[in-house]
């Protein structure tokens, strides 16, 4: 995992809105965390025991679904088996090392 400071700006721009929450999708919280998408979603797999029920959920097939046509960037995450995305609560928490 990289020790270097994200820009605020590059955190801005993946974040999107779904179930009344901000949310950011796993393989964007991976990027910036320098890791591989998968081993981002075994470490919270392993550890579920450590992370509250808020902080991240799967997204269903049509959440998927509208994300991809919406964000073009996105477009891959069709083909994806399940998708988690982390809400900003949790994010935020497990930043600061609580």
């Amino acid at each position: 995992m990289s020790k270097d400071v994200i820009p605020t700006y590059r955190i801005a721009e993946r974040i999107l809105y779904l179930r009344e929450q901000k949310i950011i999708l796993d393989r964007d919280l991976a990027r910036l965390y320098g890791v591989q998408t998968r081993v981002l979603n075994q470490a919270v797999k392993r550890n579920s025991n450590r992370f509250p029920s808020d902080f991240a959920f799967i997204l269903s097939r049509t959440e998927v679904e509208r994300i991809s046509q919406t964000v073009t960037s996105s477009s891959a995450l069709k083909f994806s088996k399940q998708v988690r995305v982390f809400t900003e609560q949790g994010v935020t928490t497990r930043s600061r090392g609580r």
